[in-house]
């Protein structure tokens, strides 16, 4: 036995050799305390005040004299991803139109395409005398269905990706905004950020409403008041409704960095309050009714609840109604939720894809013989129940990957156009590698914004037959909308990850709001994942942390009684003890943490790695060639690489064999070293080693989640740094809650229903 017993404590520090006391894993921080630097950064443990890095650090703005900040850096928006975004734009654009179309009468023959729509053009000429009706009766025969005999297209060869530069704003906007932010007191740093989002009247705007200043990143409430006071001295107070609208959607954008698509209205009203706001619920009906955040109800469709954002009607609030009404009191409770327009549009647009997903599919679809040849009973299981079916949920651990493989591969041998998406280019290498095809597989970044992929038909929609998409739990809810638009009718979709992982770094919870709701047929693995390091997952996704057995010191403990040994110890372990006695090399050893701040976060490793394994003068911005880098195109992506070189272009990557070039403006926002990494950034990928390091200051962060998406990031080896005690045993037996607020699960019940 090689594992630390259950809820026995650490043993002494160990010493500085190669000997490897096998132990039990550690439980890190849940993951609403992870936020989005690329994949997803925790915030928790970079300590209070100091927000989450989602693309670049956001940094306090207060001034030592309570004022904004004269030194706070302008965060720029992420500005590699501007084709996806793009694609995001024209994708609500579609789904706003599509909303309006059903709202009206739907004018003859305008829903019609192909034969249909010749058709009835046909008729109409003859109607109108435009053509005479023999003009039409030796018409050749329409050509065959598209679908026939479909032919696989090719992965594109991804071209390299440089990183292209936002447009800013004109400088006569940044000098007019600067002015103002030099009036109240706010660092002129934020002039350009405060244009591109305010726009060409940023500086009116913004003395208007100072409060404005809330949208830019890295602005508290407190900065915004003082800059308030200093433009508009006694004509502002607690209570401004500028103040108390700007407060409002302030909350709901921190509530989607922590994955919430909605917030409870009590939860608002309470926030509100502490932030002296003296009646909270006037300040929220005020918020709707400027159209700052929608409001929801679930409950009964025919309550009156018109102006009131509680639900409840002065007569039911007395407990007596006209008519007999039945007493509040009596009644189930009414849960109302606020949330943001960008967030409710995703939600209601992928309730509606999946739903038209499920019922445009073909049923009879005989697929017994390619299921009948599946290399497990699983897979078996997978491929019949995708044939018969246009929204599957399949669940599993790291082996039960190979199930979705077989089912691209059947599919394909059927000569339907299959593709299989992954959350990470690791995942994408381990999945063609899967399939025996190295076309089968792709990025979901790169399938949605072109650069990967088949393309998409003359309607706009992906030129797939069936797509597979791992990683499920990494997919947040405007990516899933994005996603299910860009099927066309008759597509079939399998979603398919493990459940026990931590959610995506954006808003919702779209894999377990599937799963939840019952929106489709659930096929559950039965593979297990293999080795002891898969039997110790295994017991932590149900609350368990055994002792598993490690005669090749597949699982290691280090016990560590404060952070620089935790520290001094992971570096020894990387550098030296893993490679010499596990076989494993440094440049394969991936380090994950809790979080990015504190003694023992991703920055002091990251420091000290570099000191030992590549140590220089960081002359490009900190980096030198051979450093091993995180790069983030877009929030809530993390693409590992290492430095190649500098020059005026700016930095070069090797991301997984794609060169990448990052402006010198861009480096400090998008790349940061990754000798270790947090756990929300590993999600999605694997490395023959890795070393999880649990400090003393980690354990209120510690949940199930975590603990079981880091210690599964190793396939042939995992190390912990242990120095949480028997914080990780009680981490692990927690049952994890719902810890997002999301309506989809609501959507989709009541769309089935």
């Amino acid at each position: 036995m090689t594992a630390l017993p259950r809820g026995e404590s650490p043993g002494p520090s160990a010493t500085d050799d190669d000997s490897v006391v096998a132990d039990e894993p550690a439980t890190a921080p849940a993951e609403q305390a992870e936020a989005v630097h690329d994949g997803a950064d925790e915030a928790t443990a970079d300590g209070p005040g100091e927000e989450p890095d989602g693309s670049a650090p956001q940094e306090d703005v207060t001034a030592a004299d309570g004022g904004p900040a004269g030194d706070a850096t302008a965060a720029a928006a992420p500005t590699e991803a501007e084709a996806e975004l793009a694609a995001q734009r024209e994708l609500r654009e579609r789904i706003a139109k599509r909303k309006a179309e059903k709202e009206g009468p739907i004018a003859a023959g305008t829903k019609l395409s192909g034969p249909a729509a010749d058709l009835l053009a046909a008729v109409r000429a003859v109607e109108s005398g435009e053509k005479p009706g023999t003009a039409f009766f030796d018409s050749p025969a329409p050509p065959p269905a598209r679908r026939s005999v479909p032919a696989p297209a090719p992965v594109r060869t991804q071209a390299p990706e440089p990183v292209r530069v936002a447009r800013g704003a004109s400088p006569e906007t940044v000098a007019a905004v600067a002015a103002v932010l030099a009036e109240g007191g706010a660092p002129e740093a934020l002039a350009g950020p405060a244009a591109a989002v305010l726009g060409a009247q940023a500086d009116e705007a913004l003395r208007e409403d100072p409060w404005q200043l809330l949208s830019l990143p890295g602005v508290g409430p407190e900065q915004a008041d003082t800059f308030a006071r200093a433009l508009l001295d006694t004509g502002c107070g607690p209570d401004d409704e500028r103040r108390t609208a700007a407060l409002v959607g302030w909350l709901l954008e921190r509530a989607a960095l922590q994955g919430h698509t909605a917030l409870d209205a009590e939860e608002v009203r309470a926030a509100l309050a502490a932030r002296a706001v003296t009646d909270p619920g006037a300040a929220v009906q005020h918020a709707i009714a400027e159209g700052v955040v929608l409001v929801f109800q679930d409950g009964p469709e025919d309550e009156d609840t018109d102006g009131d954002p509680d639900g409840v009607t002065d007569e039911e609030s007395e407990g007596t109604g006209d008519g007999g009404a039945e007493p509040a009191a009596e009644r189930e409770p009414v849960q109302v939720l606020l949330g943001l327009d960008r967030y409710a549009l995703a939600e209601e647009s992928l309730a509606d894809g999946i739903a038209r997903l499920v019922n445009a599919c073909e049923k009879e679809a005989d697929w017994s013989d390619a299921a009948a040849a599946a290399p497990s009973p699983s897979a078996t299981e997978l491929i019949r129940t995708a044939a018969a079916h246009g929204l599957v949920a399949h669940t599993g651990g790291e082996a039960a990957r190979a199930e979705p493989a077989a089912l691209i591969a059947a599919a394909a041998g059927l000569g339907l156009r299959a593709l299989g998406a992954t959350h990470s280019v690791d995942g994408r290498q381990r999945l063609a590698g899967a399939v025996g095809d190295a076309s089968a597989a792709v990025t979901l970044a790169g399938l949605l914004s072109g650069t990967e992929g088949p393309g998409r038909d003359e309607e706009g929609a992906l030129a797939l037959d069936l797509l597979v998409v791992l990683d499920a739990p990494q997919l947040d809810v405007e990516t899933g909308a994005m996603l299910v638009e860009s099927l066309a009718d008759g597509t079939r979709l399998v979603v398919s990850g493990d459940p026990g992982v931590l959610g995506s770094a954006g808003a919702g919870r779209v894999f377990a709001d599937v799963l939840a709701a019952r929106a489709c047929p659930q096929v559950v693995s039965r593979t297990p994942d293999p080795g002891p390091i898969g039997e110790l997952v295994s017991g932590i996704g149900i609350g368990e942390l055994n002792q598993v057995e490690a005669p090749g010191k597949e699982v290691v403990i280090v016990p560590v009684r404060d952070a620089g040994e935790a520290v001094h110890r992971t570096v020894q372990l990387v550098a030296d003890s893993v490679p010499r006695a596990i076989g494993v090399p440094s440049s394969d050893t991936q380090v994950i943490t809790v979080g990015h701040g504190g003694s023992a976060g991703t920055r002091a490793l990251n420091e000290a790695l570099k000191q030992r394994l590549n140590p220089g003068p960081g002359r490009f911005g900190g980096f030198d060639p051979g450093d091993r880098v995180a790069h983030v195109p877009a929030p809530g992506r993390t693409v590992p690489g290492v430095v190649v070189s500098a020059d005026a272009e700016g930095l070069h990557l090797d991301c997984a064999g794609s060169p990448v070039v990052v402006p010198q403006e861009r480096v400090a926002a998008s790349v940061r070293h990754a000798w270790a990494l947090s756990a929300h950034q590993a999600a999605g990928m694997r490395w023959p080693a890795a070393v999880v390091v649990l400090p003393g200051d980690a354990a209120q962060g510690l949940s199930r989640p975590w603990v079981y998406t880091a210690f599964g990031r190793g396939e042939r080896h995992l190390s912990v740094v242990h120095g949480v005690d028997q914080a990780l045993p009680r981490a692990v037996a927690q049952s994890p809650a719902q810890d997002r607020t999301t309506r989809l699960r609501t959507l989709l019940e009541a769309s089935d229903g």
